[in-house]
Formats: structure tokens, sequence, C-alpha cells
């Protein structure tokens, strides 16, 4: 039985491209592994704190040397690390935000980075080869030739820390012109936006489909 753990990022409630695609990958997942747990986390409704000095000093010291404010501190980020050590494969979906990723998924991100517990600065990383989907979702387009070619730093930075840093297998899904339906100056790419989300479902669908699938054999 696989567990996989859903973190939201987006801060919209209703109209989230991302979240619809991670809705097909979930629905395919369950389906094809019925038996398997799925834990989600919305940082969107629930965000976690940004990591602040009494967190990053108690991640380099003894718990029996903390003090009331960073054993409090040390206790969310044990939580959150232990839901990420806990699952079998990652669902993350991550708009981008003002060319970066969203602060909640940079929050979250800071609070469970943790030397010896998820990244091993001189060894193999504790997650290594674990399955991770990532659903990115943009309002514009950025692929090589267009005119903001060169301006994402979401894929590039989640490929390196969640890919290198922590060492998951990852896979990423992508819906680019995701506001051509809200912006009239973006009229003409409305056909080619609705063809990419439409791209975006089915390889999530077949994503979730494979992976599941592989878990449900093991």
């Amino acid at each position: 039985m696989a567990r996989l753990l859903h973190v939201d990022s987006s801060a919209l409630t209703v109209g989230s491209v991302s979240k619809e695609i991670a809705d097909t990958f979930r629905k395919t997942w369950q389906e094809a592994h019925p038996d398997g747990e799925i834990t989600h986390r919305d940082l969107g409704r629930n965000p976690v704190p940004a990591l602040e000095e009494a967190g990053i000093h108690a991640g380099f010291m003894p718990a029996e040397q903390h003090t009331p404010e960073q054993a409090a501190a040390f206790a969310l980020r044990s939580e959150l690390v232990n839901e990420v050590l806990a699952a079998d494969a990652y669902l993350f979906t991550v708009p981008m935000y003002n060319w970066g990723v969203p602060a909640t998924f940079k929050a979250w991100l800071d609070q469970i980075i943790l030397s010896g517990r998820t990244v091993a600065f001189d060894g193999t990383p504790p997650l290594a080869g674990r399955p991770a989907t990532i659903v990115l979702a943009y309002g514009g387009g950025y692929d090589p030739g267009t005119p903001r070619e060169g301006w994402d730093f979401v894929q590039p930075y989640l490929e390196t820390v969640l890919g290198k840093a922590l060492g998951l297998d990852v896979t990423v899904i992508k819906a680019q012109l995701t506001l051509a339906e809200r912006n009239p100056a973006m009229a003409d790419l409305i056909p080619t936006a609705q063809r990419l989300r439409a791209a975006a479902h089915e390889a999530a669908e077949s994503h979730a489909r494979a992976l599941a699938g592989q878990f449900a054999a093991a």
C-alpha cells in the first residue's frame, strides 16, 4: 500500500489550474490504487510559517539543548519532515507567482529541508529515488522561442531542490498560458492554452495510472 503526499501551494480556492490538474492525477491514482493512502496539505488555506531563527538553530542542536522557543519551532519542522518521510510518492502543485514559486511553497521547503533527515550533504539523500510529480501552471508562455524565454525560475529551481538536493525522481507536468481566457491581450492564444491544458490533464492521468500501477503490483 503506497502513501501519496499531495502538497498544494495555489492561493486560489476556485479556478486554480494546478489544482484541477492535480485532481485528475489524484482521481486516477485512487482508481488505479484504491488501497493507497493520500495525505493532502493545502498551503494556500493552511500555510506553514516561514523558517525563523529558533527553527534554524534548533536544526543544528541536540533536542535536550533546545530552549522552549526552539523546541516549539522544531516540533513543527519534525511534524512536516515526518509527513514527508512517511510518503512513498509525492504530488506537488506549484503555480508561477511573479516569476517564482509561491511564498507558501518556499516556506514549506525551508521547513522540511533538514540535514540528516531529508538531505545528506555527504551521501545519498534519504528520499532518493522516490517519485515526485510536479504540476506547474504559468499564466504566460516561457518555452524557448517565446518573448519570455529565460524568465522561468520555477521549474529549474524545483528540479534542483527536489531532484538534486532531495534526490526525488521528478516528473514535471506543465500548463502554460492559463491567463489567456482572462486577459484580452492574450485572446488569440486561447486555442493554444486550451490545448496545453488538455495535454496536461492527459499527462497527469497517464502518469498517475502508471505510477499507481507500479505500487499496486509491488
